[in-house]
């Protein structure tokens, strides 16, 4: 795996783990379809999470295409993390964020209010398996009113999955990363997935240049650490009437004479990036 990643300067990635890695255990029941994540190697834990039977064949049909397994590792998730996620949607990666997280660590959804179409995607979700989804902390995130996701200094971890280009498109994307930034603690991981595009790409395509999402987050505070080729895809020319959402999953307008031009090309090509908040201003 590590070929497939570009390090940069940065800290020590062992002195920011040890001091991010201090989550308190998650309230909730404790029963799970999984075994119990306590004790058990990052990358065991992931593992089972990805393999478990809670997981549809939907979501398990996406695995090629978004490399789950690579890229928490990448991030550097662990079981005992306080970890936010960005913007849950539909729970694709709650799905395996949680049980990693159930029995040791915290796992805090930012979504949007219950009252919104999103919002009432994502309760729906949690509703299909409260047993293993209880214990999930559901903070209200609604920029730009309600850009807040928690006390300052509290978290290990954010992660964001395709979701910059929606923060770049409603004018509320440095509010959005200076909320990340706050949130963690010093030494902490911000790991962001975003759809990539070449310089001058409209975000109302879904695609973002690289550069704009490293000056955003470099804006908020953060320093670019490491970043990877894992959800790198070189068969995506960008080029597509519906953006991104001609691709798979979405194939938006797309018809039977040319879905499997479509469908051969596969999900978008994206970035992959580490960034950490310094342990020092």
């Amino acid at each position: 795996m590590t070929s497939r990643f570009s390090s940069l300067p940065s800290f020590s990635l062992l002195l920011g783990l040890a001091l991010g890695a201090c989550g308190g255990p998650a309230t909730g029941t404790v029963t799970t379809p999984l075994d119990q994540n306590e004790g058990r190697s990052a990358r065991t834990a992931i593992e089972a999470a990805i393999s478990g039977t809670h997981r549809s064949a939907e979501s398990r049909a996406r695995d090629e295409f978004r490399h789950p397994l690579d890229t928490l590792m990448f991030f550097g998730l662990e079981p005992g993390m306080t970890v936010v996620e960005m913007s849950p949607g539909g729970g694709w990666y709650t799905e395996i964020l949680a049980p990693v997280l159930q029995h040791d660590g915290r796992l805090v959804a930012a979504a949007p209010p219950s009252d919104t179409e999103y919002g009432i995607r994502f309760d729906a979700f949690l509703a299909t398996n409260p047993e293993l989804y209880g214990g999930i902390e559901r903070v209200t995130f609604n920029p730009p009113n309600v850009t807040s996701l928690g006390p300052d200094n509290s978290a290990d971890m954010v992660v964001t999955f395709r979701s910059t280009h929606g923060w770049i498109n409603r004018g509320f994307a440095p509010a959005v990363y200076q909320a990340m930034f706050n949130v963690l603690k010093p030494g902490g991981v911000l790991g962001v997935e975003q759809h990539r595009g070449p310089e001058g790409i409209s975000a109302e395509s879904g695609y973002v240049p690289q550069a704009t999402v490293v000056a955003l987050a470099e804006a908020a505070g953060f320093v670019l650490e490491a970043e990877s080729e894992i959800n790198g895809n070189p068969a995506d020319d960008h080029d597509h009437p519906e953006g991104v959402w001609s691709l798979p999953p979405t194939l938006r307008n797309v018809t039977d004479e040319n879905r499997a031009e479509y469908e051969a090309i596969g999900e978008s090509d994206r970035m992959t990036l580490r960034f950490r908040k310094p342990l020092a201003p």
